[in-house]
């Protein structure tokens, strides 16, 4: 399909939409590797051998996916689906990516509810830990380079490194991250009204503090529903907000729980984002995980729904790509944070530094896949017989 042709009409879809959910069921069957892996899946497949669209137009859309908040695979499938059968293809797309996760997602959180605290489970999370921490590690060592593009951008990601463990908040750090950046390197072409829209929405993003309590469904909700909604940048920044949620303000999870929660969702395909499920269900059982799911994925279609049609001149704006870049810094400097913090948690003995270091020596030299090292991880820990 050419690059400019709009998406087909929901009438004239069916054959399109027959491709899409085969296509997205199977992509979110089989995807392992992290948000990476699965764009460059998606390329191959639908850019190199069904010719859906072209290369300029699956880069329009990749940047499109890096402007607005949420996962960037899931909002390129999404993309993708509109493209190919419209309405029908948006909805159908996201959802046949995101199930097969969810679903693999809610088997192993019910078996981490009834088993997770046997010697055997303890074991096994021994060792997986530390290849998530190596991993992490990964992302971050390969998406500094792209984010630091200058003394501002570095100074930015160092600052909210620091005053995220002086307390600050997560998506105010993000915010200000991002209009520090614009702001400087547009300074010269400022316009009065753009600024003082966007500075007047600031005070309404700060997220309220809250105290020690039950578990709420549609608490719950709301939270998945915010994080979907403000989190840029990589799956794994996303450790920065669950941390910051259920485990610093509610207490509703502890840190090694946050950690199994992230070694579910990179052992399975799929979006990272599937951690939800995971999060929702031990919190608060199916109403919790299915909550979970929908709250922190439905922005998603939001987003890409509205902005769409706006590609061409987002693409276009110094404006949008500076505030792009501020965020992304700031997320890698909430990443490189809770990184450090969860790495405390985790990384307890000679056994777990050797077996972090050890993967991410085959993350980054030999780029073995992070499945496989999660397995390798597990079956040490089973044969080492710790459990932490």
């Amino acid at each position: 399909m050419p690059a400019d042709s709009p998406p087909p009409a929901a009438s004239t879809a069916s054959p399109g939409l027959a491709e899409v959910v085969l296509f997205f069921l199977k992509l979110g069957v089989t995807a392992f590797g992290g948000p990476a892996a699965h764009i460059a899946l998606m390329h191959d497949e639908l850019v190199k051998r069904r010719k859906w669209l072209d290369e300029q137009h699956f880069l329009d859309l990749l940047g499109a996916t890096n402007l607005i908040p949420g996962p960037n695979s899931t909002e390129m499938t999404i993309h993708l689906g509109f493209l190919r059968a419209g309405w029908p293809g948006l909805i159908l797309a996201g959802v046949c990516f995101i199930t097969p996760a969810a679903l693999i997602t809610l088997a192993l959180a019910w078996a981490y509810v009834q088993y997770g605290t046997t010697p055997a489970a303890d074991r096994l999370l021994y060792g997986v830990k530390p290849v998530i921490m190596a991993v992490i590690a990964q992302a971050l060592w390969s998406l500094t380079p792209k984010a630091i593009k200058g003394p501002l951008t570095a100074g930015v990601g160092l600052a909210v490194l620091i005053l995220y463990f002086f307390g600050f908040n997560e998506i105010m750090l993000l915010i200000v991250g991002g209009l520090v950046v614009m702001l400087g390197q547009n300074w010269r072409q400022r316009p009065q009204s753009g600024l003082t829209i966007l500075l007047a929405g600031l005070p309404g993003l700060g997220l309220p503090l809250f105290v020690a309590a039950p578990v709420s469904l549609l608490q719950l909700f709301l939270i998945f529903l915010k994080i979907g909604s403000v989190l840029y940048g990589s799956g794994y920044v996303l450790l920065a907000f669950l941390r910051a949620d259920f485990v610093i303000r509610l207490g509703w999870l502890t840190d090694s729980q946050l950690l199994d929660a992230i070694a579910i969702g990179q052992v399975t395909p799929g979006p990272v984002f599937s951690t939800a499920t995971f999060i929702g269900y031990i919190l608060a059982g199916l109403p919790g995980a299915l909550l979970a799911t929908l709250g922190i994925f439905l922005p998603s279609f939001v987003f890409v729904a509205l902005s769409n049609p706006l590609i061409p001149r987002l693409r276009n704006s110094p404006w949008t790509g500076s505030l792009l870049d501020g965020v992304n810094v700031a997320s890698l400097g909430l990443m490189a944070a809770v990184t450090w913090q969860l790495g405390r948690a985790s990384l307890v003995d000679p056994l777990t530094i050797a077996l972090a270091l050890a993967a991410a020596v085959l993350l980054l030299r030999y780029k073995v896949n992070s499945t496989w090292l999660i397995a390798g991880g597990a079956l040490i820990g089973l044969l080492a017989g710790k459990g932490i």
